[in-house]
């Protein structure tokens, strides 16, 4: 028998629902606000939680964190759209709007406690789960497959090639890779291959004896000693130049090193983990990457996700750092504003995790609201920010305006399913909206500023519309 918990401040409508869940066989427990229902009872214990989104004290929505992994059904007598999204957007696993009417409820009641239920039968207690890493945020599809991957290659003695933009993550990576491996307690050396000259690449990695070079006043064992019985991850590793790449071959084949100037090798234990934003493939076909390298290298591929293709992980994201930098900072938590949303939600993010890092410091810093921050802080490139998230939406806006209008510049209208590119789409929505739409609307319907619409025309040729008093 299930157990369930009610959050409801009004007597009448808890005992309601009460009554009507026991009729249905559930063992049922009542609370009258968020503080009581987590200062009177183990929430642990629940199947489900249901709790309204207006109660005295804290709101419903603070449920969803208290309860963990118990979901929660949160009910409203405010059925808007705004007030679903906020609460799914929480984590609330449904929403059903009061008055409700009992058979919804029993139905919805059923389905939600029969999908955790069916979870739970699914979940297995094993580090192959996609359960999330230290130090990683997200619980996109893309990154619960991140996580499991990395769950699966951490234990084994695998070579790694992590691939990604930069600013994803990859040496996060690494470590979480390192952390749950049998080496855990070896050192991790992490080298970035671009950072280092040319000259010195060579001698950084694999050692010198003294007098080997000019400058080489001292022996020195080299980074991949160092690593010796741990990690060594290599990030850029498509930057490493063709001798120094033949040498690291050497010692994932043979399990040894050779410093420069010495005559004998000897023996290194190290599992390597390198990553890169290049195409090696690519590099190979330019001779400009060793193939049998690239080959010794790939033998499990992690891809990382940018951040525009990871959904709702960006406000989870931009949340957790805007928390943080408050604390560093001794200032009062902040929340971010509608706008805000919007704008970190539909920009495009190339430097995607360091660059939201970034932002959200630099409106922590500047910010001088004591509550919220605004998307001006954030400094977005509006050039960069997406134009829709659905192109359809406007092709279809363009459609329905050439129905009605037989004086469209462009005779016939692209069907929604058509793949233009983005300039081609921005260009194709102002000249059949211009005649109907000012600037400000213009800027606004495409989710840019008068500014960047204005740059968009001078760089495409759009000429804006001019009537006989001038231009509009």
């Amino acid at each position: 028998m299930s157990n369930i918990l009610v959050v409801e401040d009004e007597v009448i409508i808890r005992t309601a629902l009460r009554k009507l869940l026991e009729r249905n066989k559930y063992t049922v427990s009542e609370a009258a606000s968020v503080k009581e229902a987590t200062t009177r009872h183990d929430l642990t214990r629940y199947d489900l939680i249901i709790s309204d989104l207006r109660l005295p004290g804290a709101p419903g929505t603070d449920m969803i964190k208290a309860a963990g992994e118990v979901p929660v059904l949160i009910m409203t007598s405010y059925a808007s759209l705004r007030s679903a999204v906020d609460s799914m957007r929480l984590g609330a696993v449904d929403y059903i709007a009061k008055p409700f009417d009992h058979d919804e409820m029993v139905t919805a009641v059923k389905r939600v406690i029969g999908k955790a239920s069916d979870a739970a039968r699914q979940k297995k207690p094993s580090k192959t789960s996609s359960h999330q890493i230290p130090g990683m945020i997200g619980s996109s599809p893309v990154m619960k497959t991140l996580y499991n991957r990395i769950h699966k290659v951490a234990p084994t003695p695998a070579t790694v090639l992590v691939h990604g933009e930069t600013g994803t993550g990859k040496e996060l990576v690494a470590k979480a890779i390192h952390s749950e491996s049998p080496r855990h307690n070896k050192p991790m050396i992490s080298v970035n291959c671009a950072a280092i000259p040319e000259t010195l690449i060579e001698s950084e990695l694999f050692g010198h004896e003294k007098g080997a070079f000019t400058g080489a006043a001292a022996k020195s064992e080299g980074l991949i000693a160092a690593a010796d019985g741990g990690t060594l991850f290599l990030d850029e590793i498509g930057e490493l130049p063709l001798e120094a790449q033949a040498r690291l071959l050497r010692v994932l084949q043979e399990g040894e090193v050779r410093p420069i100037g010495s005559t004998e090798s000897h023996k290194v234990d190290v599992r390597l983990v390198a990553a890169t934003h290049r195409d090696l493939r690519k590099l190979c076909k330019e001779n400009k990457f060793r193939e049998d390298l690239y080959y010794r290298i790939n033998v499990v591929q992690l891809t990382l996700p940018p951040l525009r293709d990871r959904g709702k992980d960006i406000i989870s994201l931009a949340e957790n750092l805007l928390q943080r930098f408050c604390e560093q900072m001794a200032k009062n938590t902040l929340a971010l504003t509608p706008e805000s949303i919007q704008a970190i939600t539909t920009y495009t993010w190339p430097g995607n995790v360091r660059e939201l890092e970034n932002a959200m410091q630099r409106a922590v810093i500047l910010c001088e609201d004591e509550h919220e921050i605004s998307h001006d802080l954030l400094a977005i490139d509006l050039d960069l920010v997406q134009i829709s998230d659905d192109k359809t939406e406007i092709l279809q806006q363009i459609q329905r305006t050439q129905n009605t209008s037989s004086t469209s510049p462009l005779s016939a209208s692209p069907e929604p399913n058509e793949d233009l590119s983005l300039e081609d789409y921005f260009q194709r929505f102002v000249l059949e909206h211009q005649d109907t739409m000012s600037e400000t609307e213009l800027a606004r319907k495409l989710g840019v500023s008068r500014k960047c619409l204005w740059e968009r025309r001078q760089r495409l040729g759009i000429p804006r519309k001019k009537t006989a008093a001038g231009a509009k």
